[in-house]
């Protein structure tokens, strides 16, 4: 079975990106977070190596979510940033929940 998301929720009292999944999983995904993983070639470089966790320089916001195709969201951080392509398969892989804790790169 495909994963996929059915709901990107910003919550921005709390600095959250509640993310749930068509088997019905939800996980709140820091903004820091996100930016900090953010899987584009800038921030990433061009190897095929695993994506590693890079903080951003301070705290950032999401300021919109548009979907990509149907496997992935692009997100607008407040510093700028928005060339990350956040698969679903990717975003399952870094959840931070302590269910996916093992998961994580």
């Amino acid at each position: 079975m495909d994963l996929y998301l059915t709901e990107a929720r910003r919550l921005p009292e709390e600095r959250k990106l509640r993310l749930t999944w068509s088997d019905g999983h939800r996980a709140d995904f820091d903004y820091d977070y996100l930016r900090g993983y953010c899987p584009c070639a800038t921030c990433q470089g061009h190897g095929a190596g695993e994506v590693q966790y890079r903080p951003p320089a301070k705290p950032v916001a999401i300021w919109s979510i548009e979907p990509v195709g149907n496997y992935a969201i692009a997100l607008v951080f407040s510093d700028g940033h928005s060339t990350g392509i956040y698969g679903f398969d990717f975003l399952r892989r870094i959840c931070p929940c302590p269910e996916h804790a093992g998961r994580r790169p």
